[in-house]
C-alpha cells in the first residue's frame, strides 16, 4: 500500500507541475512578443532588418490567404514525413541487427560514426548533384539526419533488456518472434521513442537544408525568396512556420509515447 500511495502522490505531483507549466508557456510567449515589439518600435531598426510582430502577422495572413504559404508547407511537410519514414525504417532495421551482433557493430561502427562527423550541410550539395533537385534528394537528406539518433537509441534500448527476462523467455520456450514482440519491443520502446523525439525535429532541419541547396518550392525556398527580396517579414513567417511544424511533430511523438507507455504510469489500484 505504501508503494502504491507513493506512486499516486508522485503522479499527482507530476500532473500539477505539468498544468503549471501549461500556464507559463503563453506568458513566456507573450513576454517575448512584447520585448520584440518594443525593440522593433524604439530600437530604430528599419523594417527590412527587424519587422515588428504586427508586420509579420500581416505578412503571414497575406501569404496564407493567397495559398502560397499552404503550398510550401505541404511540400516541406511531405519531405519531412517521407524522410522520417525512410530514416526510421533504415535505423530500426540496422539497429536491431547491430544490437544482436557485436561483431557486426564493430565492423560498421567506424563508417556510421564517420558519416555523422560530416555536417549535413556539406553532404547536401552532393546529394542534390547526384540525385537532382527533386523530392528524393530532400527526403534522403531528412533520412540521413534522422538515422543516427534513432539507430543509437534502438541499439541502446534493445541491449537494455535484462538478461534475466531473456532467460525467462527461453525457459518458457518462447519463439524468437514472441521474444521480440513481448519482451524486446516493450523494453526498448521508451528509449526508442526518446530518439524519435530528436529525429522528428531534426527532420525539419534536414528538409530546410535540402531546400536551401536547391529547390523551387518549400519553406526553405520561401526563406531564400524573402532574403533575396529583403522581405524579412516573409523570412520570419517561414521560420515561425518551421518552428510550429517541429513542435507539432514533437508533440505527436510525445502523444504516441503517452499512449504506448501508459502501462508504465498507471498505478496499480488492485491492492
Amino acid at each position: 500500500m505504501d508503494l502504491i500511495n507513493t506512486r499516486k502522490i508522485a503522479l499527482a505531483s507530476h500532473q500539477r507541475l505539468w498544468r503549471r507549466g501549461v500556464y507559463l508557456v503563453p506568458i513566456s510567449v507573450g513576454l517575448a512578443i512584447l520585448i520584440w515589439h518594443l525593440i522593433a518600435r524604439y530600437g530604430g531598426f528599419p523594417a527590412f532588418i527587424l519587422p515588428s510582430p504586427a508586420l509579420v502577422w500581416t505578412r503571414f495572413l497575406r501569404a496564407l490567404l493567397d495559398g502560397r504559404l499552404a503550398y510550401h508547407i505541404a511540400v516541406t511537410l511531405g519531405e519531412v514525413l517521407a524522410g522520417l519514414a525512410l530514416g526510421i525504417t533504415a535505423a530500426t532495421t540496422l539497429g536491431y541487427l547491430l544490437a544482436k551482433s557485436e561483431t557486426f557493430e564493430r565492423f560498421l561502427a567506424p563508417y556510421i560514426v564517420a558519416s555523422q562527423s560530416i555536417p549535413i550541410v556539406a553532404i547536401a550539395p552532393l546529394l542534390v548533384i547526384w540525385f537532382g533537385p527533386g523530392l528524393f534528394s530532400k527526403v534522403l537528406i531528412c533520412a540521413l539526419i534522422v538515422f543516427f539518433p534513432v539507430l543509437i537509441n534502438t541499439i541502446v534500448g534493445l541491449r537494455s533488456v535484462p538478461d534475466e527476462l531473456r532467460d525467462l523467455m527461453r525457459s518458457l520456450q518462447a519463439t524468437s518472434w514472441q521474444t521480440f514482440q513481448y519482451l524486446e519491443v516493450p523494453s526498448a520502446l521508451p528509449v526508442f521513442l526518446g530518439g524519435l523525439r530528436i529525429g522528428a525535429t531534426l527532420a525539419v532541419i534536414g528538409a530546410v537544408v535540402g531546400e536551401f541547396v536547391g529547390a523551387d518550392r518549400g519553406l526553405g525556398f520561401l526563406i531564400n525568396i524573402g532574403r533575396g527580396q529583403y522581405d524579412t517579414a516573409l523570412v520570419f513567417v517561414a521560420i515561425f512556420t518551421l518552428v510550429g511544424m517541429a513542435l507539432t511533430l514533437y508533440g505527436l511523438v510525445v502523444l504516441i509515447e503517452t499512449r504506448l507507455l501508459s502501462w508504465q504510469q498507471r498505478p496499480d489500484d488492485s491492492g
